[in-house]
C-alpha cells in the first residue's frame, strides 16, 4: 500500500478500512484514492493520501503538529474526515470525527509508531 505524506519524518499514522454499501465488499482499484483532512474554521488542513490495499485499508502518515500547531486557532482534538477519489476525483466525502482523542485511540506499534486506527467507513458511491 502506498501512501503520501506531508512530512519527511511523520511520527503520527492512521489507518481506517473503506466497504462499498450494498456490496460489502472492500474498496478498492479503478484508481481510488483517500485524502485525509482535519476540519478547522477557516481552512482544512490536509494531513495525507493513501491508496486502499485490496482489502479496502489505507494507511496515512503525517507529523502530530500538522493539526495542532495552527497559529491562529489552537485546538487540542482535531477533527478528521476522510474524501474519497476515483482518479482524482471527489465521490465521497466522510462525516466529520469531532474531537477525536488521540491519546485515548492510538497504539504503538513497533516499527511505525503512534498508530490511531479510525475504523470501518461504509462508501455509497451512488
Amino acid at each position: 500500500m502506498s501512501d503520501f505524506t506531508l512530512n519527511k519524518e511523520p511520527d503520527l499514522v492512521v489507518t481506517a478500512r473503506f466497504i462499498t454499501k450494498g456490496a460489502d465488499s472492500p474498496l478498492f482499484g479503478n484508481g481510488y484514492t483517500v485524502r485525509l483532512y482535519d476540519r478547522d474554521i477557516v481552512d482544512d488542513d490536509y494531513l495525507g493520501e493513501s491508496y486502499l490495499d485490496r482489502e479496502g485499508h489505507i494507511r496515512i502518515a503525517f507529523a502530530h503538529d500538522a493539526f495542532v500547531n495552527d497559529a491562529a486557532f489552537k485546538e487540542a482534538k482535531p477533527d478528521f474526515y476522510f474524501v474519497v477519489l476515483q482518479n482524482g476525483k471527489p465521490v465521497f466525502t466522510t462525516k466529520v470525527l469531532q474531537e477525536l482523542s488521540i491519546e485515548d485511540l492510538q497504539q504503538f506499534r513497533m516499527g511505525e509508531g503512534e498508530v490511531v486506527d479510525l475504523g470501518t467507513f461504509l462508501i455509497d458511491l451512488n
